[in-house]
């Protein structure tokens, strides 16, 4: 049950918050920017998995550098960051990322707390680091395809799993026919199944479907019934919601052209077809491309992740002309939180203590396991 605030409504609804951001490196003096690269040289462990780049260390922005292509997911507890792209140098990293201009890491965004950590990882990390596509499953995040530098030409199509409570990245081995190499594809999980639809070569864009066991870790092509021309058009760059009975292909494109919402392609999984759906844009709203997307109580919102019925929006390219990227998280409310989420909110702005206390002291205050686990 939601319970607004007085007056009626809840103040929050429907308008951005922004929770952190970066100042740009142009407005660094050389001076400071010299005590952070010896700070750099200081503190940096050896090897590529563990090391700092200096853009980590500047004073008190702890937050990953601007990026666009990146991925985002979300548990109950974190927002995760992988990867990603920024073309400007020193905004990159400078000499110092080895991956320039890529980024060849994972950052969690803690909610309870509000704070930034980069993961510390080991094992096998991806080098594909753009245009990839990411999901969540249990602990383990997924991350299949995507390409390095120069886009197009070092593309993937393996999945690397990262247990984040371990930390530790794996290749998965997997049985049965691959999909192709491509970037800019996406998937989601649906009992068991990773399904992945589309995305491109850098030369070729697909409306390729295909499936893997995540049991048998056995990759099938399916093989829909649908007549060639009632297939969805060929795209990259879109995302995928699915309701546990239909897939459903949203937005994306080709370097040509963008697809509008007015119909929306979904596939069938119990009879092996894709339906088209006939939709009714908002007046104001054109199409949006590329807008990763998400679901929410049987909606569909753009931009990026919910969390409680709280959307996060982190990154992106904020100038096209001159091809600059953000460091910026926000959040909104699209829906009146309910009130536990409102009590919730209040307890951590109030006792922002309360994150350092065990387990045995929070069960004792009267918080469920479910809240507790919010603050790991």
């Amino acid at each position: 049950m939601s319970s607004p605030e007085a007056g009626g409504t809840f103040t929050h609804l429907n308008r951005f918050e922004k929770l952190s951001w970066r100042p740009s490196i142009r407005d660094s003096g050389s001076k400071k920017r010299a005590r952070w690269l010896q700070a750099r040289r200081i503190f940096s462990p050896n090897g590529p998995n563990l090391r700092i780049p200096n853009r980590f260390l500047r004073e008190g922005h702890c937050i990953p550098p601007a990026r666009s292509g990146h991925r985002c997911v979300a548990d109950s507890s974190n927002l995760y960051v992988f990867g990603g792209y920024n073309p400007d140098f020193e905004e990159a990293g400078g000499s110092e990322n080895e991956d320039y201009p890529l980024f060849r890491e994972l950052w969690r965004f803690h909610f309870a707390t509000a704070t930034w950590q980069q993961v510390r990882t080991e094992g096998y990390m991806p080098t594909e680091l753009a245009s990839m596509s990411a999901v969540f499953h249990g602990n383990n995040l997924l991350v299949f395809g995507g390409t390095g530098i120069p886009f197009g030409e070092n593309n993937s199509n393996d999945v690397h799993v990262c247990n984040v409570q371990y930390r530790r990245w794996n290749l998965l081995n997997c049985k049965g026919k691959k999909p192709n190499k491509v970037y800019g594809q996406a998937m989601v999980i649906i009992n068991g199944y990773l399904y992945v639809f589309g995305g491109t070569t850098g030369y070729l864009y697909s409306t390729d479907l295909h499936r893997l066991d995540l049991s048998t870790r056995e990759w099938t092509h399916l093989k829909p019934k649908n007549a060639p021309l009632d297939l969805p058009e060929e795209r990259y760059r879109h995302e995928l919601a699915h309701d546990g009975q239909k897939i459903y292909i949203l937005g994306g494109g080709t370097s040509w052209m963008s697809y509008p919402l007015d119909k929306i392609h979904a596939y069938n999984l119990e009879t092996n077809y894709w339906e088209e759906i006939v939709t009714k844009p908002h007046e104001k709203i054109g199409p949006k491309f590329p807008h990763p997307i998400l679901t929410y109580r049987g909606l569909i919102y753009s931009l990026l992740l919910l969390q409680a019925g709280c959307m996060y929006v982190h990154g992106g390219v904020v100038n096209m002309s001159g091809n600059r990227r953000t460091a910026s998280l926000y959040k909104v409310w699209l829906v009146v939180p309910s009130l536990l989420e409102m009590t919730w909110e209040k307890l951590l702005k109030t006792f922002p203590h309360v994150t350092q206390l065990s387990t045995l002291q929070l069960l004792s205050l009267g918080l469920t396991h479910s809240l507790i686990q919010r603050l790991k």
